[in-house]
């Protein structure tokens, strides 16, 4: 069962924004497409119109500080330049989610899509990691993305399936051609996996990745204390924001529950010593662990 920890969550926000660390701290896409969908995990609770404010005040400052012609910057800090797709896809779930209430989100988040998709896709090869900023060409040294066409696939098919279908078939193209190789050694990318699978779990890619994740994340945890290492090499390794993503991952797909509140325990009072202590993605995410909400399909 996914967690419902509404008190925690909301002692959690209060104490951010008085720390200024989030929401009044610098922008950055993937930690604020979390919060959006946060925002609206709370009005699904708690049934208050503020959280849909909240949320769309937060749609307003993204675009408004990271919003380029086309696509959005990864973050507002000098060393988060240029656009990675796999955040612009989930920025486009939170528009998704946010649409769910008011349409017209829906349809800004179908926009982007199909702003930013013929830059990023390479139809029958893949998808770029990371563009320059003006999306006029590859961020130098890399290359393709190993779960980008996943991360589409979700988020277009949430958005807006009929809309989308051209850019939608492109996707489950290269996700044919991939998903019988495709072996994921992070925690992060494991647990990503586990919640996008869970919105197809009818589909031979969905099972078999799903498959591939429980094995290998059962061979990452380390107990005691209980967390899962950071890849299967890295077994002294450890960060509670991938840990967190592990969680939702997990509890999309209904698992070891046991061992999401173990994790949610341990990363409640460890502390890395380094800048991640007081980074806005490790308490977010850290909510979300505690309340998934609207990032799990009505079914879950």
């Amino acid at each position: 069962m996914a967690l419902h920890e509404v008190d925690y969550v909301l002692a959690k926000l209060d104490w951010m924004r008085a720390e200024r660390i989030w929401p009044n701290g610098l922008r950055y896409l993937w930690t604020d497409a979390f919060g959006v969908v946060l925002y609206l995990s709370l009005y699904d609770e708690l049934g208050e119109d503020r959280w849909i404010g909240q949320a769309e005040k937060l749609v307003a400052d993204v675009e408004r500080v990271l919003g380029r012609p086309r696509g959005l910057r990864i973050g507002e800090a000098e060393d988060r330049d240029g656009q990675y797709f796999h955040y612009l896809a989930m920025w486009m779930f939170a528009l998704a989610r946010l649409g769910e209430v008011k349409p017209e989100y829906k349809d800004r988040g179908v926009a982007l899509a199909r702003d930013v998709h013929s830059a990023f896709v390479l139809p029958g090869r893949g998808v770029i990691w990371k563009m320059q900023e003006d999306l006029s060409g590859p961020y130098p040294g890399f290359g393709l993305g190993s779960m980008d066409a996943y991360d589409g696939y979700v988020a277009y098919n949430v958005l807006d399936p009929d809309a989308l279908a051209q850019e939608i078939a492109e996707m489950r193209d290269l996700i044919e051609r991939d998903w019988r190789g495709l072996d994921i050694d992070q925690d992060l990318g494991l647990g990503m996996m586990l919640w996008l699978a869970h919105f197809f779990p009818e589909e031979p890619w969905a099972i078999e990745q799903a498959r591939r994740a429980v094995v290998a994340l059962d061979g990452m945890w380390i107990e005691p204390p209980g967390y899962f290492c950071r890849a299967p090499w890295l077994r002294d390794t450890k960060f509670a924001f991938t840990n967190y993503g592990v969680s939702l991952g997990l509890q999309a797909a209904n698992l070891w529950p046991e061992r999401v509140s173990r994790l949610n325990a341990f990363f409640e009072k460890w502390r890395s010593g380094d800048e991640y202590d007081r980074e806005a993605i490790t308490w977010v995410m850290a909510c979300t662990s505690r309340l998934p909400g609207k990032f799990l399909e009505a079914r879950q």
